[in-house]
């Protein structure tokens, strides 16, 4: 018999990526998901004997090896037998043979070399068929990244846009974000991102078998989409300024920072803050085939040191001393949710488990966070990994606020803030509006259940030693402190205070608002009202102080009083920064010394509509009319509107907006040609050099060509 060759190869791309729902991903080899069949067609120099079988071999990463589930060896059966992978005769014509090839639900993700050889042939005669991509398969209910429902499996895996929730608890905005997973070369780049890794460039061969593990792969992922200890993809920075480079509100999407990153040689891109992070993340895990989403929480702790209070110290002007401030409460925090088994926990564990990129405290000397299951945080087990304690905090930890007298001593102030953790938020599948998943997290406020859960996470977090009255903590850090006076709460003072806005705070206009006091007693009080104000980034960093006054107030019996409070917009201007936040606060000096601290974080509105005008097709011209006002009360030049959406537009397209009178709406007109259909997400921001950039989206339902 002259010898069999393999003349040409089909990977029936269409028929493969409909199966397996890889049919998005533009990458030139076959893209397939674990624990599932996919079909080739070799073409064969003659037709093969009955008695002659195929083996085939597929190898991944550096030294491949059996051993460590790298590389395996099988050959052609009439029968799918054994866990491992397998290879099935589908149909024989002459000389085509259209074998189907399956890999374990546990396979080792990445990218594949495949080659044949047959079984009458020395071993070393292996012809190379080229090479595929394996992923994570939440269809497959052997796979541990298996989710049940279909509607969920198109939103966290097949989404390729999604919503961010950002802003303050009591006005919380959406932010459109491009995830882009099915663009060009992302693929490529998240398995780049695996090859980055600390780990991978230490032992590429053992990285490489441990990448079948969810848990794994994605405690990589969180830290290297920071560049805190490596050449991740995203520099954070949160001091407001951000020469060379990005500010981290102008990104509206995941692909422009991934290909940057790529076309940088792997140098971090700048710069980034917490939705950005989670932003990416989303990108490179639904990408890798694991369901994933992005949710926000409102007010929540940064606890440096696993106290599970949040210490702010301030000035008699309620202005935060940041020397002495450690821990923070950030108007929103932004995370992922990733949707897996725990195999190191057991199953009352599986679902979903926190990932955070954002570098904020290091997990075993990394800038990286979790995976820590949603019910271990919910139920209190904080000592499971990973990192529960921090995630706990963040959405439990109670804000105690210290003025700090010159003498350097300090005193507890009560104070009208909102507690920690509110509206945990994220987008709804199958629509853009806000679904509130605190409840997930945390038992209602108050219950019996939640005062439990506290306890039993605190009595995990500290060995606990009762000494007298005191109680004495022992950090799990060694460090030690009193707690009483963290127990004893602020006394209530006799008279409560609000912020109240009179009119919507827009931006470039004046703000106008009253601090409502009232005096709850049937005796007359004096209180010294000292207010001040600043700018702030989302982190309620102060950026510059724009107000600064006090005012004696005489409160008579059970009177209400309203100070005026207006801060001119050229106050503000200078120093607002891209978040369009400003914090409040009046620290009220009662007689008989009682204090009182009242905070407002307010966020400056602003105007912008997309509208589309006719039916959107795959194919077809579509015009969509965009109508801006310019919010200041001067002439603007030199404005821009920056348009991005996957399966609208290859790159960000940017349209010049003619010059705007003080105040004027206009309107602006383009067209797009839509690529795929489905629902499309197309953003739109106003950008200026004079104010933040004006951000707006709409979602357009795209039909498929007639």
């Amino acid at each position: 018999h002259p010898g069999i060759r393999v003349t040409k190869v089909d990977w029936q791309r269409s028929r493969n990526g409909a199966a397996h729902h890889t049919q998005e991903y533009p990458c030139p080899e076959l893209v397939v998901r674990r624990g599932q069949s996919f079909s080739l067609t070799l073409e064969l120099s003659r037709a093969p004997d009955c008695e002659e079988t195929f083996i085939f071999m597929v190898e991944t990463g550096p030294r491949a090896s059996e051993a460590l589930h790298t590389k395996a060896v099988f050959q052609t059966s009439e029968l799918e037998l054994g866990k491992g992978w397998t290879a099935a005769k589908e149909a024989q014509m002459e000389n085509t043979l259209t074998v189907s090839l399956a890999s374990p639900p546990n396979a080792v993700i990445g990218r594949y070399l495949l080659s044949i050889r047959l079984s009458s042939h020395r071993k070393h005669s292996n012809r190379r068929l080229g090479e595929f991509v394996l992923l994570f398969n939440p269809w497959c209910t052997e796979d541990d990244v298996f989710l049940a429902s279909e509607e969920e499996r198109q939103e966290y895996v097949l989404n390729d846009s999604g919503i961010i929730f950002r802003g303050v608890e009591k006005h919380i905005r959406a932010q459109g974000w491009n995830y882009g997973q099915f663009e060009e070369d992302i693929l490529n780049i998240c398995l780049s991102i695996l090859d980055r890794s600390p780990g991978h460039q230490n032992n590429p061969a053992i990285d490489v078998s441990c990448r079948h593990d969810p848990i794994y792969i994605t405690r990589v992922i969180s830290a290297m989409v920071n560049s805190n200890n490596d050449r991740g993809v995203v520099q954070g920075q949160w001091q407001g300024k951000y020469g060379g480079g990005t500010s981290p509100l102008h990104w509206r999407g995941s692909v422009a920072i991934l290909q940057k990153w790529l076309k940088g040689r792997y140098k971090p891109v700048k710069y980034g803050q917490c939705w950005v992070f989670a932003g990416v993340m989303c990108t490179v895990l639904r990408c890798l085939g694991i369901a994933t989403r992005v949710v926000s929480n409102f007010n929540s702790a940064h606890d440096t040191d696993q106290s599970l209070s949040v210490d702010k110290y301030v000035d008699s002007f309620g202005r935060t001393l940041e020397d002495l401030t450690e821990d923070s409460m950030w108007n929103f925090h932004v995370w992922n949710e990733s949707w897996f088994a725990r195999q190191d926990l057991g199953p009352s564990y599986n679902g979903w488990q926190v990932l955070d990129a954002t570098p904020q405290e290091e997990s075993e000397g990394v800038f990286r966070c979790g995976p820590a299951s949603v019910t271990a945080i919910r139920e209190g087990d904080v000592h499971l990994a990973h990192d529960g304690p921090f995630v706990f905090a963040e959405v439990n930890a109670d804000y105690i606020t210290w003025l700090w007298h010159e003498d350097e001593s300090r005193e507890r102030v009560y104070s009208n803030t909102k507690k920690i953790g509110r509206c945990i938020s994220t987008k709804a599948v199958g629509s853009d509006s806000r679904v509130d998943i605190t409840d997930l997290y945390k038992y209602p406020e108050g219950s019996q259940k939640e005062r439990q859960v506290y306890s039993k996470a605190v009595k995990l977090l500290f060995s606990v030693k009762a000494s007298g009255r005191r109680t004495w903590i022992r950090r799990a850090g060694g460090r030690c402190l009193w707690h009483d006076d963290l127990l004893e709460p602020a006394t209530k003072p006799s008279i409560t205070g609000k912020f109240k806005l009179l009119e919507p705070p827009m931006l470039g206009h004046d703000l106008r608002l009253a601090l409502c006091l009232a005096n709850l007693t049937s005796r007359v009080q004096q209180v010294r009202v000292n207010l001040s104000g600043a700018t702030i980034l989302y982190t309620r960093k102060p950026v510059a102080e724009i107000l600064h006054e006090s005012h004696a107030v005489r409160l008579g019996r059970q009177e209400e009083k309203r100070i005026p409070i207006t801060i001119s917009y050229s106050k503000y201007k200078e120093d607002l920064t891209e978040d369009k936040k400003i914090l409040l606060a009046a620290m009220c000096l009662v007689t008989k010394g009682e204090k009182l601290l009242v905070e407002k974080d307010i966020t400056l509105e602003d105007f912008i509509t997309i509208k589309v005008l006719g039916p959107a097709m795959v194919g077809v011209a579509v015009t969509v009319e965009v109508t801006v006002v310019n919010p200041l009360l001067e002439r603007v030049k030199d404005c821009v509107l920056m348009v991005e959406g996957s399966g609208f537009l290859q790159e960000q397209l940017s349209i010049d907006v003619p010059t705007l009178e003080p105040q004027e709406r206009a309107s602006v007109q383009f067209d797009i040609t839509p690529s795929k259909s489905g629902p499309r997400q197309l953003q739109v921001d106003l950008v200026s050099p004079h104010f933040p950039d004006i951000k707006g989206f709409v979602i357009i339902h795209v039909a498929t060509a007639k």
